[in-house]
């Protein structure tokens, strides 16, 4: 996965170092951290395009965010492509997860479904919730899931 900062400054480094290398600087700066992923995808014509996005906050002091996007030609149904969010969005907090333990950086996985029986998205709830949560991660749903229903939702 290739990653951007949200001016457009490319990171080169490999998520985790540069993960590591902005707690450092982040904490040394007396902030204490907050991180949530999440990933958000829309249809468009032939191609489903994905963005996953790994948010900074800082308590009290704003936030900023980290960038990958990827597209795909496969067609997919609304709950695969729910849990293909999911499943990216567990798949960065896993590579992470040891990089926020060791500075004690609270982690949040943000899902883009709404918790609302009424909308489609609320059927791959049960299965999303699940993956989650049997990962060790804390899940975030909408309406409390802005990782995926805002930032990365404006990245698509």
């Amino acid at each position: 996965m290739k990653w951007r900062r949200l001016n457009g400054q490319r990171i080169e480094e490999p998520l985790t170092e540069a993960v590591e290398r902005t707690l450092k600087t982040e904490l040394a700066a007396g902030h204490r951290m907050k991180v949530c992923i999440g990933t958000d995808s829309q249809v468009r014509g032939k191609h489903i395009e994905f963005a996953t996005v790994v948010v900074f906050l800082r308590e009290k002091r704003g936030g900023f965010m980290f960038i990958s996007n990827h597209h795909t030609e496969r067609k997919m149904t609304l709950r695969e492509r729910m849990i293909t969010e999911v499943a990216r969005s567990v798949e960065v907090a896993y590579a992470l997860c040891d990089v926020l333990d060791a500075y004690d950086v609270a982690l949040e996985v943000h899902a883009d479904i709404n918790t609302d029986p009424q909308f489609q998205s609320n059927k791959a709830l049960k299965e999303a919730m699940g993956y989650i949560l049997s990962m060790g991660f804390i899940f975030k749903a909408k309406p409390d899931a802005f990782a995926s229903s805002s930032c990365a939702d404006k990245m698509v």
